[in-house]
């Protein structure tokens, strides 16, 4: 099933969310984005929550010939965080990585300077926390992210996507206190191929949902 775009998709996972929410499971939430392509999706989720929205940098890191293929992710200043399997079957160490390293590393901090415009990282200590992305792949920028969350020591946290590869997710439930995945389709190739529109999005797209929901 294919959602139209990550405007609905957010709706449906909102809904899911929002059950949680009533149980009393998702005390003083605050979710966070992974941008660009999760920051619709976290808006949908955000305002039925009624929660105020964030976002979390990460970058993927890929290989020096074949940038789409991703052998890890930092986020931060934090050490990159590799499939180290992978990177044993592809023969790289990090210095065939540490171009690539530094290259996302500049990205990083471009997009989170553009995006915090000034302000402070919320604080994550004691909350709930929502981490959200419009889908899993690999699942290596979502577990970047996850342990970068839980050094911060949220009381709960959470990954909320609406579609993810079925070993992506299970290999994610150790890192968050739940993994919500709606779709878990087991023939995926990519999460595009499950939604209608799949536009990519910009700079001025990420800022303009921050502008209207984030914590003051």
């Amino acid at each position: 099933m294919q959602f139209h775009d990550r405007e609905q998709a957010g709706r449906e996972l909102a809904v899911r969310l929002r059950i949680e929410q009533e149980k009393g499971m998702l005390p003083d939430p605050l979710v966070l984005a992974l941008p660009r392509g999760g920051v619709t999706v976290a808006q949908e989720v955000a305002s039925a929550l009624d929660a105020p929205l964030d976002v979390l940098v990460v970058r993927k890191i890929g290989v020096p010939y074949e940038e789409e293929l991703g052998v890890g992710a930092i986020v931060g200043d934090d050490d990159p965080l590799y499939d180290e399997q992978f990177l044993d079957q592809l023969g790289l160490g990090d210095s065939e990585l540490a171009p690539v390293v530094e290259r996302e590393r500049e990205e990083l901090h471009r997009r989170e300077d553009l995006y915090r415009e000034g302000r402070p990282a919320p604080g994550l200590r004691g909350r709930t926390v929502i981490v959200v992305d419009d889908g899993l792949a690999t699942g290596s920028t979502a577990r970047a992210a996850l342990r970068f969350v839980r050094r911060r020591e949220p009381a709960r946290l959470v990954l909320a996507v609406p579609v993810g590869s079925p070993d992506a997710a299970d290999r994610l439930r150790p890192e968050a206190d739940e993994v919500i995945c709606l779709q878990r389709p087991p023939a995926f190739m990519a999460v595009g191929n499950f939604y209608e529109d799949f536009e990519q999005l910009t700079d001025d797209d990420v800022l303009r949902a921050l502008h209207t929901t984030a914590e003051p």
